[in-house]
């Protein structure tokens, strides 16, 4: 039976699963990237009450905020 591999989601790179230490990351610096692209909001949880690709509605200056 042959190891499971796996892509990095960060390069591409296949890797081994078992023994792989920054699995599913290739290595230190693919899981530095991805950690780096949520702090800089590049990657996102979907919102459920914002529908994909819409912009978010802006609030209309006349009504008062909600309580």
């Amino acid at each position: 039976m042959s190891p499971a591999t796996v892509s990095c989601p960060t390069c591409g790179r296949e890797l081994e699963w078992v023994g792989a230490p920054f699995r599913p990351f290739c290595s230190e610096r693919c899981r530095l990237i991805d950690l780096g692209a949520w702090f800089s909001e590049q990657r996102a949880i979907p919102d459920e009450s914002t529908p994909a690709g819409a912009a978010p509605a802006e609030a209309d200056p006349t009504e008062p905020p909600p309580k």
